[in-house]
């Protein structure tokens, strides 16, 4: 079996160090050309070391001396986006991890896309902000594809390998409806950042975390499916599931659903990315069907989030508008963080923002950037 050639972008990320755990579980699988990161020299370059990488690369200039000095001898170190993209698009690499926050994720996947790579994406900033424009680069470059590593889209995506799109009638993600799915309106405009955390079934990232309490995840997703699967929007639909075991479903025109089914474990998703279409053992947690709690299921709020009805917005008017919608959500959640407004202040600040902004079609990156950096500047200035 010829090895896989991999490119982790945000190596030291929550999804990045999943990806570490299976690309340590599965040596005889996979070679890891290189690593990137933005400020964790020190464990960028102990993963470079214990993986046996080529290359490493930081995201900022001002690491570069740090990681030079903690790189094993021999591997290569750079730093900044173009270096990401040029790692990204290496001769010798077949696979890209994408899990970089926000837009510097863009360039490293446009020049993947460039030069045919698969893309193992779980930056929602690529497909939420230009999802247009990626799918036109990926229209002028078919040799590329994108595999989602968000569990949702990794288990549409499963669901519908092998089918044709006239079998396809909507495409069900679910959520969990994070800490306050059952809380009070009272309860959710005093909620506090700890609260926002008590994530009841996933461990992940502060952003993503809070994204779930506000369900903005959600709004992302539905945005992100989209364009990953080519679909109109009145083909989607979210439906709350609070055990996180059926991570989204199919449903087809003559009324069967298809779900894909697994523990809450990132690493499903990952590995699928890594080693499609194939499958494999990664002694990864199985479900214990005698143990298993009632699957239940039930319809989102949107009286208590209206995120759902910005992605809704965003979904019929496309353009920038979902670049802004994400951008919005990214200055509202970092100002509830510092205490700057109240919990449900995100919602307004992102409504606000989207409903002043003047939508333009993608016709570029420079377009989608200079939309992001508007959304930014006025989201800035709300207060709630």
């Amino acid at each position: 079996m010829n090895k896989k050639r991999v490119v982790v972008l945000g190596s030291t990320g929550t999804i990045g160090e999943n990806t570490f755990r299976i690309l340590q579980t599965l040596p005889d699988r996979f070679e890891v050309v290189g690593l990137a990161a933005c400020t964790q020299t020190g464990r960028l370059a102990e993963q470079a070391a214990l993986l046996g990488a080529k290359a490493v690369v930081t995201g900022s200039e001002q690491y570069r001396d740090d990681l030079a000095r903690l790189a094993p001898a021999g591997v290569q170190v750079a730093a900044g986006t173009a270096a990401m993209a040029e790692l990204a698009s290496r001769p010798d690499v077949d696979i890209v991890v994408c899990a970089i926050v926000g837009t510097a994720g863009f360039q490293p996947v446009a020049e993947a896309i460039r030069h045919g790579k698969t893309i193992a994406l779980a930056s929602k900033e690529i497909m939420v902000m230009g999802g247009e424009w990626i799918n036109a680069l990926l229209k002028k470059y078919p040799a590329a594809k994108i595999v989602p590593v968000d569990s949702e889209h990794s288990a549409i995506f499963q669901c519908l390998t092998g089918r044709s799109e006239e079998e396809v009638a909507k495409l069900v993600l679910t959520a969990s409806g994070g800490p306050f799915r059952q809380a009070s309106l009272e309860e959710i405009r005093n909620a506090t950042w700890e609260k926002a955390m008590q994530h009841p079934t996933w461990r992940m990232g502060a952003k993503v975390t809070i994204d779930s309490a506000s369900m903005m995840n959600k709004a992302l997703e539905l945005v992100e499916a989209r364009y990953l699967f080519r679909v109109k929007p009145e083909k989607l639909a979210v439906v709350i599931h609070p055990q996180s075991i059926v991570h989204s479903m199919v449903e087809m025109t003559d009324g069967a659903l298809i779900a894909q089914l697994a523990p809450p474990d990132m690493r499903f998703a990952i590995q699928y990315a890594l080693t499609f279409p194939e499958r494999c053992n990664g002694n990864l947690p199985k479900l214990d069907w005698a143990n298993l709690a009632p699957l239940t299921f039930e319809e989102p709020d949107h009286r208590k989030f209206p995120s759902l009805d910005f992605a809704e917005e965003a979904l019929r008017t496309g353009g920038t508008l979902p670049t802004v919608m994400n951008a919005a959500n990214e200055v509202a959640v970092e100002k509830f963080k510092h205490g700057e407004i109240a919990f449900p202040e995100i919602w307004s600040i992102v409504e606000k923002t989207m409903d002043a902004h003047d939508v333009r079609t993608q016709q570029d990156f420079a377009e989608i950037e200079a939309a992001d950096r508007e959304a930014r500047e006025f989201a800035a200035r709300l207060r709630g």
